[in-house]
């Protein structure tokens, strides 16, 4: 199979469905971002300290993203034959979310991106996971999604942000923050 299809070359491309739309449409920002989200991963992944326990998960969110993507690519009204989402990926994240905390200390102040390699990789990928949020918040608004998308999306960045406090602590890495201004 060639990579190349050359009916992208005018600007527009395909939806599951047979639907084509212009390369700057709302939806394919928000699977755009998703596959910069995964490509992101992919680096983390890459790490050869990365502990075993993230490494398998991010894969599994990788493929995830894939399946998020193949969703947020098919028009609800499509007559393709997709699966869609459900909220099975957000509770096994709040799983995983709950055993990391397990062994961190409360957050008393906000936490500065970095530590170690990992974590701050697992940093920017929450802040590339919550502009994927923002615009498929945004596509919803004005166009049906399948909603328990965003519900995944938002959990994804919260299981981000304790990944990186956790591979920071497995690395032995300091996790550095500022304090919360009071008034």
């Amino acid at each position: 199979m060639k990579i190349y299809t050359r009916t992208g070359d005018k600007g527009k491309t395909g939806l599951f469905g047979g639907q084509r739309v212009p390369k700057s449409a709302l939806r394919l920002h928000a699977y755009g971002s998703l596959d910069e989200l995964n490509a992101c991963l992919g680096v983390v992944t890459s790490e050869d300290n990365l502990p075993k326990p993230l490494s398998k998960q991010i894969e599994e969110i990788q493929s995830l993203l894939f399946q998020i993507g193949a969703d947020l690519a098919t028009p609800l009204e499509s007559s393709a034959n997709i699966l869609r989402m459900t909220e099975a990926p957000a509770m096994q994240m709040e799983q995983w979310i709950d055993e990391m905390e397990l062994s961190l200390s409360p957050l008393t102040r906000f936490i500065l991106p970095g530590g170690s390699r990992a974590g701050a990789e697992l940093h920017f990928a929450r802040t590339i996971c919550r502009r994927a949020e923002r615009l498929i918040v945004e596509l919803d608004e004005k166009e049906k999604i399948t909603k328990t998308i965003i519900v995944i999306i938002n959990r994804l960045s919260d299981y981000l942000f304790v990944a990186a406090r956790y591979a920071n602590k497995k690395l032995s890495a300091e996790e550095k923050g500022v304090e919360i201004p009071r008034g």
